[in-house]
């Protein structure tokens, strides 16, 4: 499977998160892009299943930035939501809502209407896991993947944020993490 090393939607989007994101915009747009390599091995979604892909991908951890937080999920939906109206699609806000609000979901999603959701969930869990769970990728694709986009401090960062989280609120460590 070939890697794809530029996706210009993706591209739009997140620099205009640039300067917001700051020293991490690297290891987040590589986490993206590894991503979004892992839910095209996993599958071949159609031309609008992309699209949404790739508009989730690009909005799922932003709410870090954008609200300065760990509990990330409901900044990072509504970004993404506001995206999507303000591009007249309205019609994909549910899906694209749920994809971003259940992709740290400890357990299997099983949503027949949108089988997106853990799609991405799988692929989050590939990068999040640094490939020690692949979820039906291969090694080899994992390290290719990892090589072309490499982690450039993002797990570094997440953990930073973690110790932070949880010497703020040691009962609730991990807000964004759902069963």
């Amino acid at each position: 499977m070939k890697i794809e090393k530029n996706i210009p939607l993706l591209e739009e989007i997140l620099i205009e998160w640039k300067s917001k994101i700051g020293n991490d915009y690297e290891g987040y747009k590589n986490h993206v892009y590894r991503m979004l390599n892992y839910c095209f091995y996993l599958s071949e979604p159609s031309k609008d299943d992309r699209k949404k892909l790739i508009i989730a991908a690009a909005f799922h951890d932003l709410g870090i930035w954008s609200d300065n937080t760990v509990d990330y999920l409901p900044p990072s939906v509504s970004l993404a939501k506001d995206y999507l109206e303000q591009n007249g699609l309205n019609s994909w806000v549910e899906e694209v809502s749920l994809v971003i609000d259940l992709h740290h979901k400890i357990t299997q999603v099983k949503n027949k209407k949108h089988p997106s959701i853990e799609l991405f969930r799988k692929a989050d869990l590939v990068d999040f896991s640094l490939g020690s769970i692949r979820s039906g990728v291969s090694k080899s694709y994992i390290q290719e993947v990892k090589s072309t986009f490499p982690n450039a401090g993002f797990h570094k960062r997440l953990v930073q944020l973690s110790w932070q989280q949880f010497k703020q609120h040691p009962f609730n460590p991990a807000p964004m993490m759902k069963w």
